[in-house]
């Protein structure tokens, strides 16, 4: 199992929820099995977010696929301040 791990600054958290949640990099058809967002206690505009997959090229795609797709468009990510900080990493336990 691997995860992606997103971090960056938002303007606006509940914005950002919003185009999270229409999905516009398609999770599930890219092959995201599960995910988690989580936000430091004291910085609401700061998410950290894990996106799980069963297999290491499929985190690749996917953050290739937001990379191209996503971050690069404020009509698609409207709500992203900054650039993401990105990370794939092999789930050992």
């Amino acid at each position: 199992m691997f995860a992606l791990q997103i971090e960056h600054a938002v303007k606006d958290f509940d914005m950002w929820k919003a185009v999270f949640d229409r999905d516009p990099a398609d999770r599930a058809g890219s092959g995201v099995v599960a995910y988690r967002i989580g936000r430091p206690v004291e910085d609401e505009k700061y998410i950290v977010v894990e996106l799980d997959f069963e297999r290491r090229d499929q985190a690749e795609a996917f953050l290739a696929k937001l990379r191209s797709s996503v971050w690069d468009s404020p009509d698609v990510a409207p709500a992203l301040a900054g650039s993401p900080q990105t990370r794939v990493i092999e789930l050992v336990r």
